[in-house]
């Protein structure tokens, strides 16, 4: 379910092979003094019963790969990509994308700073 600043996923089926998990992913653009637009990524849930929380922030011109940061974390708590990522409800994903992009007024084709790519761990 995705509503402007905030995306929950959830599989708590007893599928078989497929871990149960519920996270929820908060965001909000933040100015820092030194970097610039920032934006603020509170990642919090559960996978399989164990419960996480992390932080992270990106910088306005790598945001835009924020899905590979939060597949990372999800996979580092234990939801292997292979069970669907956390955003493979592509609509959720694109509306997600569209709200962080209207967040920090980003257009197409604006360059990347790669000390920025290499400081945010892509």
């Amino acid at each position: 379910m995705f509503k402007t600043g905030h995306l929950h996923r959830a599989n708590l089926t007893e599928m078989p092979g497929t871990p149960e998990f519920s996270i929820d992913i908060y965001y909000e653009v933040r100015t820092d003094s030194t970097e610039g637009q920032m934006v603020h990524f509170r990642i919090l849930g559960e996978v399989q019963g164990k419960p996480f929380e992390e932080n992270v922030e990106l910088h306005r011109d790598t945001v835009f790969n924020f899905a590979s940061t939060l597949t990372r974390i999800a996979d580092k708590h234990g939801l292997h990509p292979r069970f669907g990522a956390v955003l493979s409800n592509h609509k959720e994903y694109d509306q997600m994308f569209e709200d962080i992009r209207s967040k920090v007024h980003g257009v197409s084709g604006e360059s990347i700073n790669f000390d920025h790519l290499r400081q945010d761990g892509f």
